[in-house]
């Protein structure tokens, strides 16, 4: 009679789990996420469909994904040493970078170039956000122009020489590298667009690109002739622009430290010992360009950061000041988006996902909101408490 009773019950079980896989292979894909997700994760990864039912989990980002994307940068440093320790490319979905992706779903692309400023305080996730975004773009075929973090090249370049304009600093390797980000990024999505250039380019009396070349061919062009990779940028982004004009193409501009191309000044030294100022390098005037709004088919995704400024410059982090006047009369109008500490939801999520990682072990209890009140719940503070539990 044991025997009997134990075996119903195993059938009613597998018959309901048979029946809820049924309804939920019947479901839409953002409802059937819900159903296999739990309270800090979800298994909805395409981005376009994630909503407020999805604030506060983390999504995974696949590792060919992470490897393409973010291989050339794009996470801070001790998030990215983060992630190797925790095996997997894990990124919260937070309100403003959902809020910041629903308004570029709906912008009207034939319309002048939006321009979102994203801000706030130190280790709040505004890169992070950026990345979130970035991947957004990369699912809904944009072309991408990324630059990881600007203040490298304004304070750590890896090699600086004269440009063939008097006056102006030229930084090859960075511009070399750059190139190889974007290629990285775009080739497979260029390949199917099959941009051309408008015009010849003469590069020497023996070098050029003449039109009606890919931008593909430009670009592998200013990879193997450093020498020329400041100027292929400059001609690569006026390209994009056109093309994106003539509606052939979307294009996202996604800067990580913007407001660097405004700082009064840079690490850079001239032969006499001066500090040559950002106006001054050949890699800041054609991102000031694709940042204008003279153009259609196009987003620009700007963070502006305290920490791109030197000592003496860091007093705020409103966009007013970090920009100066120069660079907010550039971007005005544009669309601010603060980025803020965790809410509590958002920080129990990342408390559970830590101890899924085993970046924490169990903590007694009250122990969360001991930390909650150590770090006022700011992500970057929270991490670097946690990394000796």
């Amino acid at each position: 009679m044991f025997l009997r009773s134990s075996l119903r019950r195993i059938q009613h079980l597998t018959q309901r789990h048979i029946t809820t896989t049924v309804v939920a292979s019947e479901m839409p894909d953002s409802l059937r996420s819900t159903l296999v997700s739990n309270d800090y994760r979800t298994v909805e990864c395409n981005i376009a469909a994630q909503s407020k039912l999805h604030e506060g989990k983390f999504y995974t980002i696949p590792s060919d994904v992470k490897k393409q994307l973010f291989s050339g940068g794009g996470f801070p440093k001790q998030f990215e040493n983060q992630l190797k320790t925790f095996t997997e490319t894990c990124l919260m979905i937070r309100q403003p970078a959902l809020e910041l992706i629903q308004y570029i779903h709906n912008t009207d692309f034939s319309k002048p170039t939006t321009r979102y400023v994203i801000y706030g305080e130190n280790g709040v996730g505004k890169s992070l956000a950026l990345a979130h975004v970035l991947h957004y773009g990369y699912q809904n075929d944009f072309v991408l122009v990324h630059v990881p973090w600007v203040p490298n090249w304004m304070k750590r370049p890896k090699e600086i020489a004269n440009a063939s304009q008097e006056g102006f600093i030229d930084l090859p390797f960075d511009a070399a590298a750059w190139l190889l980000h974007f290629k990285n990024h775009n080739s497979k999505l260029l390949g199917k667009l099959d941009l051309k250039t408008s015009k010849d380019y003469i590069w020497s009396k023996r070098e050029s690109t003449p039109a009606g070349s890919t931008l593909l061919e430009l670009v592998e062009h200013g990879i193997a002739r450093i020498k020329f990779a400041s100027g292929t940028i400059t001609n690569l982004l006026a390209e994009l622009k056109l093309h994106a004009t003539a509606s052939r193409c979307k294009v996202m501009v996604a800067i990580d430290g913007y407001n660097a191309f405004f700082h009064p000044e840079t690490r850079i030294l001239t032969d006499n010992k001066q500090s040559v100022s950002p106006d001054r390098i050949t890699l800041t005037q054609p991102f000031l360009n694709i940042t204008k709004y003279d153009w259609i088919n196009g987003v620009c995704v700007l963070v502006i950061d305290k920490i791109g400024m030197t000592e003496g410059f860091m007093e705020s982090y409103m966009p007013r000041y970090l920009l100066g006047r120069t660079g907010f009369e550039h971007l005005d109008p544009f669309v601010p988006v603060r980025i803020q500490n965790y809410n509590d939801k958002e920080f129990h999520s990342c408390i559970q996902y830590y101890l899924d990682r085993h970046w924490i072990q169990k903590t007694p209890d009250g122990f969360e909101e001991q930390l909650k009140h150590m770090s006022n719940k700011n992500p970057y503070c929270l991490m670097q408490l946690t990394r000796s539990l």
